[in-house]
């Protein structure tokens, strides 16, 4: 007996007569293109669904101009940064907003020479059809590497020396200095803050705002330490500051991970906190309710950034104009302070 013949694939023009509509409009409403009615859009999809049609992405992205790809690159060379909490959230984020579409993510870390020669490449053959950036610092290369490929790229989080056209970022000064208000109102004058990387926009508001709270105050500020947003640089930074200001009575961690490690060298340096020592973080991530005393933090939505990126990236792919977005920051009180 003779085996049963493959069954073939339906057609876009079988999809748009079972649709009742054009064959161009199907491939409107396959090609996710805006301007088509909700009705011809249903009636497509509802097609679609029934007979099992799946688009050729290869005459699709010969149509369109575009791969189906998006990318996410980050100017850091480590690759154990996408398992660094906030990084994980940005990615959740990201992800969550690429499933209501068909595009693919591409990860790029872009730090390296050669990391930044494999991204040029990519965008110069137009390999995505954007790119979201993130963990930029000073002048960096990725910058001008995005801006001269001239693809739809959007920042998260701005770069220092120059204001992007599109990007996506959390209130930094304006949470810091909520934390370092919050401090203030507890009573406390010597205030010490552990910066991030101030060679990061990051890192310089959640500075300026600590400043900015310390001077509307009409207090000095009372010692500063640079650390690098992980618990070890935050413990190294909390050292140096009991060295150099043993009077301290409050302390602002620009990120969670660090307020860990500034906890756990006054804890070793017999400081009760808050009694002592009021500790205050930025970021809300989860080690905040796990660190002893549970830590009083500045919340941002981490998700809320990847998800926005995404969008604003996927509307300027489609052509439409955006706006950058602040997302606001709120204090989250514990027991640290």
């Amino acid at each position: 007996m003779a085996a049963a013949a493959p069954r073939r694939q339906p057609t876009l023009d079988q999809v748009a007569e079972r649709a009742g509509v054009s064959r161009s409009a199907a491939s409107r409403v396959i090609n996710k293109a805006p301007h088509v009615s909700r009705a011809t859009r249903d009636a497509v999809e509802r097609a679609i669904k029934e007979m099992g049609y799946l688009p050729d992405r290869t005459a699709r992205a010969l149509a369109t101009r575009q791969t189906g790809i998006v990318a996410l690159a980050v100017s850091h060379d480590d690759p154990e940064l996408f398992a660094d909490p906030f990084f994980a959230q940005v990615i959740v984020g990201v992800s969550a907003a690429l499933e209501e579409t068909d595009l693919h993510l591409l990860l790029c870390l872009a730090s390296s020479g050669r990391g930044r020669s494999r991204l040029t490449n990519l965008l110069q053959t137009r390999g995505v059809d954007g790119v979201m950036l993130m963990a930029l610092r000073g002048d960096d290369p990725l910058t001008h590497i995005v801006r001269q490929a001239g693809v739809p790229a959007v920042y998260g989080g701005r770069p220092l020396h120059f204001e992007p056209q599109w990007y996506v970022d959390s209130d930094n000064a304006g949470g810091a200095r909520l934390a370092t208000e919050h401090l203030i109102g507890l009573g406390r004058t010597r205030v010490v803050t552990i910066t991030g990387q101030i060679c990061t926009e990051v890192g310089e508001a959640r500075y300026r705002g600590y400043r900015e709270a310390m001077i509307m105050a009409g207090l000095t500020p009372h010692g500063t330490a640079e650390g690098d947003f992980t618990e070890a640089g935050g413990a190294a930074a909390m050292r140096t500051l009991l060295d150099r200001h043993p009077d301290l009575d409050a302390v602002f961690a620009a990120s969670d991970n660090m307020a860990a490690g500034a906890l756990r060298v006054l804890a070793e340096a017999g400081r009760s906190v808050p009694a002592d020592v009021a500790v205050v973080g930025f970021d809300d991530l989860q080690i905040a309710e796990r660190t002893e005393p549970p830590l009083t933090t500045v919340h941002q939505s981490i998700q809320d950034l990847g998800k926005e990126m995404t969008r604003m990236l996927l509307g300027l792919i489609a052509g439409q104009e955006r706006s950058s977005i602040i997302l606001p920051t709120r204090l989250v009180q514990r027991g640290s302070a």
